[in-house]
């Protein structure tokens, strides 16, 4: 077993001063600023995710829930991606006993309802960026121990929420579903966040409408035929980011 403090110990040796002054500035941690008292130790994320890899499902539950409930940015990292960890041994086997199927349907709840319970401690936009597409919209693709389908209405619910975080990781979520060719539920979470007054927000809208795109070009441009004129430009930018520049001036310039 390794402890939530065996993973802080490994991270001691990396503490980068400078790196962590640039991070904090970067992040937005400054008094009334989005990542207002977040703290830094200085690490790279491949450096976290070099202690993630060797410590990968040898942390309990209890210890990661340790490391979530740190004031270090990446110590929470190093939390969340563990989660994914977790997530993607729980994923379904091409070949295995009902018995061994129905508990990897009850791992994967059992670790969507462990994240979204301390949702507010995914509280920066790579923690919710790096981690809810691998943990939350993976369950959303598979069966449930019932057979049945995961709901959806966690995202709705999520978009919902007065919680700045949150409402990213409900959006930011469905790029793992689009990128299984489900597009609805990004345009409809879009136009749900259209009027939302966060330029984090209008990033993360415009990052799935964009995803849209490379799956279904015509659906994208039908979302922007309607609501081009009411969304951010920021959202707006992000959206067509991708188009050939004919296209992309023409849409900047309704």
């Amino acid at each position: 077993m390794i402890t939530a403090q065996d993973i802080l110990d490994a991270m001691e040796p990396m503490r980068d001063a400078q790196q962590a002054s640039q991070l904090m500035r970067f992040f937005k941690t400054g008094e009334g600023e989005y990542g207002e008292g977040d703290r830094f130790l200085g690490l790279w994320v491949p450096q976290v995710r070099l202690i993630v890899k060797q410590a990968r499902l040898d942390v309990p539950f209890q210890e990661i829930d340790k490391l979530l409930a740190s004031p270090w940015h990446e110590a929470r990292l190093a939390a969340l991606l563990l989660l994914v960890e977790e997530m993607k041994a729980a994923l379904p086997a091409r070949r295995g006993s009902e018995e061994k199927r129905v508990q990897k349907s009850l791992r994967r709840e059992g670790i969507v309802r462990f994240y979204l319970d301390r949702a507010e401690r995914v509280n920066n936009w790579d923690l919710v960026d790096l981690t809810c597409p691998k943990i939350l919209g993976e369950w959303l693709l598979h069966p449930k121990a019932d057979g049945s389908m995961p709901d959806r209405d966690v995202l709705y619910r999520l978009v919902g929420s007065r919680n700045l975080w949150e409402q990213r990781i409900g959006i930011v979520s469905t790029w793992r579903l689009i990128r299984a060719g489900e597009t609805e539920d990004a345009l409809r979470l879009a136009e749900i966040l259209l009027p939302h007054p966060h330029d984090l927000i209008h990033k993360a809208t415009g990052w799935m409408l964009r995803e849209v795109g490379k799956k279904d070009m015509d659906a994208l441009e039908a979302f922007l035929e309607k609501h081009c004129t009411a969304m951010s430009r920021t959202t707006l930018r992000y959206a067509i980011e991708k188009m050939a520049d004919p296209r992309r001036r023409s849409w900047l310039a309704r």
